[in-house]
């Protein structure tokens, strides 16, 4: 079977995973819209009724209504690759928002996640 590309992923299927990861080391559903609206722009209300719709992964990162400029001071790896040099735009954006979600699940503290 082919593996997906994640940006084809419904946004419904990645984001509660999301939300587990950080959840299981004693996180927040609500800490995890926070890294996530700081990132996009959405409000915690856009994602959740976005998480209720058919968007894909992709759209919703190409559709965020105002993508953070200091997004480009997170660093570091996810899934053994640097974020920080990733080629495909897109993709970045979408390991962008998992690298928060590590790093809110390691326990950094919010100022530190959100680039203060």
């Amino acid at each position: 079977m082919p593996r997906m590309d994640v940006t084809q992923m419904p946004f419904a299927k990645l984001y509660p995973l999301l939300v587990n990861k950080a959840v299981k080391k004693g996180r927040s559903r609500q800490e995890v819209d926070q890294v996530t609206a700081w990132l996009t722009g959405y409000t915690p209300e856009d994602i959740a009724r976005l998480e209720q719709s058919d968007i894909s992964c992709g759209d919703f990162f190409q559709n965020a209504p105002d993508m953070n400029p200091n997004r480009a001071l997170i660093t570091g790896k996810v899934c053994g690759v640097r974020v920080e040099e990733i080629e495909d735009p897109l993709m970045r954006e979408i390991r962008y928002l998992d690298k928060l979600v590590d790093e809110l699940a390691k326990g950094k503290a919010m100022e530190q996640i959100l680039r203060k």
